[in-house]
């Protein structure tokens, strides 16, 4: 699954792994009821709905996407801790080399596993790679149901207000 990078980005948000779906299609949150671009969009951060394929109009809003782990599977819990330690490794690698102003992790599982940070919650954390900081943002899958649009949504927006001060 390529990504959708450049270097010094305002925000790199980090998907945990390619779907089934977004492997078939190469679009990142290609799966239908993923609440991801809807909430990039009612959070500010693009003037317009964006449709997966159009991921690289991304870049032009200092936006990218990558993942935690390249590996695409039907369910993230078929991830292993390992390949979510790898993955976090090799995430540190490219933040320190792309140096976006914030990595935001979409997934505090995600987070959790890859950073080992078991008490980590939803939002800004401690952790910084280089310059760049660190957020936390609910997993958008329409399977998280503790989160609704409107409080994704409202989530994405404080990253966006914290990204562009």
């Amino acid at each position: 699954m390529p990504d959708v990078v450049a270097d010094g980005l305002r925000v790199l948000f980090c998907g945990i792994n390619p779907g089934l779906m977004t492997a078939a299609t190469g679009h990142h949150f290609a799966r239908p009821g993923n609440r991801f671009w809807p909430a990039l969009h009612r959070s500010g951060f693009t003037p317009r709905l964006l449709k997966p394929s159009e991921q690289r109009e991304l870049l032009s809003y200092g936006l990218g996407i990558t993942n935690v782990v390249a590996r695409a599977t039907a369910r993230a819990d078929e991830l292993s801790a390992e390949e979510y330690r790898e993955g976090g490794r090799l995430l540190a690698e490219k933040v320190a080399r792309l140096r976006p102003r914030w990595l935001a992790v979409v997934g505090i599982t995600a987070y959790r596993a890859a950073f080992g940070d078991p008490a980590a919650r939803v939002g800004p954390q401690e952790r910084v790679i280089g310059d760049t900081r660190v957020w936390v943002l609910p997993n958008p899958s329409g399977l998280n149901a503790h989160w609704t649009a409107q409080t994704l949504a409202e989530e994405f927006a404080r990253l966006r207000e914290a990204a562009e001060g």
